[in-house]
């Protein structure tokens, strides 16, 4: 099996002649909807179809495009022509800039879209992205200045992520003798021994004081941009703008949060616990967070995490399964860590091939399965959208980040039914509560991070020991009196891509909406397993068209009501008793 995903079957190379046409295709498509929107066409309907009809054709060439250059560039952070072609793709989209408002602004214009649905199919199908136009009107500048901010963003908040993104790829971490990537060295965290835990988390603190200055550089540039243009846009805050751009109420956002505030207590006595039993007296270190517990010596090849997967969730559904038969058979993931290959884990779709491309750092253990679980729930979300029009086909954070956590919450679950001994559940059970947690307790420290960093950098210019303060500000806030004071992680700002980006803030609190929502629709479809399945995969499929609370409406759960919030977090918190026991 290919442990190296397969790009070909978009292009063989830079040099491809199909990539150089569809580079063309793209440039004459922009000029079109330039032509398009100057254009004296009287009916509105033709006029709006005309429209709807190019930036489809644009979403649909350019997304191959930007598919091809991210992927290649997330495994090769150093080549110097894929930078470059991104910059010309990105180029393409702000010259476009003015031409995309004067769009925008006619869609926003339209008038009753109902009334234009029923003289067009095309609006009828668009209907939704058209009303959506219509909210975003507000908030456009002038045309020129559009495509002035676009231009800028190149320069400015972009290529500080890009920043972010080349320094911690490609950062070199002294350890033990050796040099290792970051990814090698995190992936540490997970190790048996606890000393050699503390050894690597000694080694990544040490080595942010090679970068720390050009990121907090970065972040600092970003997030003032993001904030300088909400203020232009009329947004009250950038938060504020997330929420709208998410089609999310401040009433659900607000219900999740302080469920999850009411119920850290419950996290912070796991990990006690935890680190009681690693020898941590002063609540868990931080090296000790992902420390594995019980039998814990398990490890797993690509063939047996196929295996895994394929035969669990065809209990499921068989979609899912053949799915992920597919993804590992043909080359959709890349597995391993490489020199100049980004961290974590992503999962990327290609609507034009109904295929997704995943990207992991995987090292065996049972966590590297699971998040192989998680990214593949993204690409059967794809799945289930590849029959709607492609500016349909998207879905805000918060609830893509659900199909993705239902499927950890189903592998745990089943993990957990069939454990044989004490101790293999111990371990799947601190397993999953170690997920869990991270998806609420950090997820928790990561949006008072975020929520501090856009308040004070107003004021002040952060510098590196400012943001390390404000990030164990934040811990100290959500982890409590579970995580050890001497033994934090004061540079988490520093290896999570999430907070560079100009275009999209605040993605952490998606990740706690995604594994609490997760949790009810599991309760959900454990009391009807055949009703549900079919239910599920078409909220899936309308994520594009429907508002986060319109996807919990149609399992009928109203997410601005903090009880189901607090349902969710009930259910782990009767797995923190249970690991407590044990």
């Amino acid at each position: 099996m290919n442990t190296k995903w397969n790009l070909n079957v978009l292009y063989k190379g830079l040099d491809d002649p199909e990539y150089e046409k569809d580079m063309k295709k793209a440039e004459e498509l922009f000029a079109k909807l330039k032509a398009v929107v100057r254009s004296d066409e009287a009916d509105s309907v033709k006029k709006i179809e005309d429209i709807l009809l190019v930036m489809e054709e644009i979403e649909k060439t350019t997304g191959r495009l930007g598919a091809y250059i991210g992927f290649s560039q997330a495994v090769n952070t150093k080549d110097g022509a894929l930078m470059a072609q991104m910059a010309r793709l990105m180029r393409m989209f702000s010259d476009a800039a003015e031409d995309e408002a004067a769009a925008k602004k006619i869609l926003g214009q339209a008038g009753d879209v109902d009334a234009l649905a029923e003289k067009s199919q095309v609006i009828k199908d668009y209907r939704t992205f058209v009303k959506r136009a219509e909210k975003e009107y507000s908030h456009l500048l002038p045309d020129e200045v559009e495509a002035m901010a676009a231009a800028m963003d190149m320069t400015g908040g972009s290529a500080w992520g890009q920043l972010q993104s080349f320094m911690s790829s490609t950062l070199k971490v002294d350890y033990k003798g050796e040099v290792k990537t970051l990814s090698e060295i995190r992936n540490l965290a997970y190790d048996a021994d606890q000393e050699v835990r503390k050894e690597a988390y000694e080694a990544e603190l040490k080595s942010y004081e090679k970068v720390q200055d050009a990121i907090a550089f970065a972040l600092n540039n970003i997030k003032n941009q993001v904030t300088m243009m909400s203020k232009k846009r009329g947004y009250e805050s950038p938060l504020m703008m997330t929420l709208e751009e998410a089609d999310m109420k401040k009433e659900t956002l607000d219900a999740m949060l302080e469920a999850m505030n009411e119920f850290m207590p419950a996290f912070r006595k796991y990990l006690r616990r935890k680190g009681e039993l690693l020898g941590d007296t002063n609540g868990i270190k931080f090296y000790d967070l992902f420390a594995p517990l019980g039998s814990s010596d398990k490890k797993y090849t690509i063939e047996e995490a196929k295996e895994i997967l394929t035969s669990v969730f065809k209990g499921f559904t068989p979609v899912m399964a053949d799915m992920m038969a597919e993804a590992f058979d043909n080359e959709w993931i890349d597995f391993y860590p490489a020199d100049g290959k980004e961290g974590g884990a992503f999962c990327g779709e290609v609507p034009t091939l109904r295929q997704s491309r995943i990207l992991t750092n995987f090292d065996g253990t049972f966590g590297a399965v699971d998040t192989l679980a998680h990214e593949l729930g993204h690409a059967f979300h794809n799945l289930t959208q590849y029959d709607e029009r492609p500016m349909n086909q998207s879905a805000s954070m918060p609830v893509a980040e659900t199909a993705s956590t239902f499927n950890e919450v189903f592998l745990g679950a089943h993990a957990l039914r069939n454990a044989e001994t004490r101790e293999e559940r111990l371990a799947l059970l601190e397993s999953d509560l170690r997920e869990k947690t991270q998806c609420v307790v950090d997820i928790y420290s990561r949006y008072l991070f975020e929520t501090a960093v856009f308040e004070q950098a107003q004021e002040n210019f952060l510098m590196a020991d400012d943001l390390k303060q404000i990030m164990l500000d934040a811990q100290d806030k959500s982890y409590g009196d579970g995580l050890d004071p001497e033994f934090r992680h004061p540079y988490m700002w520093a290896c999570k891509s999430h907070y560079y980006s100009s275009g999209l803030s605040f993605y952490n609190f998606p990740y706690a909406f995604g594994n609490l929502f997760a949790q009810g629709l599991y309760a959900l479809y454990l009391k009807d397993k055949e009703a549900f399945v079919p239910k599920y995969m078409e909220m899936l499929r309308t994520t594009g068209i429907h508002s986060i609370e319109e996807c919990g409406e149609m399992m009928g759960i109203d997410l601005t009501k903090k009880d189901f919030w607090q349902a969710s977090l009930k259910s782990i918190e009767e797995e923190i008793e249970e690991f407590c026991s044990l």
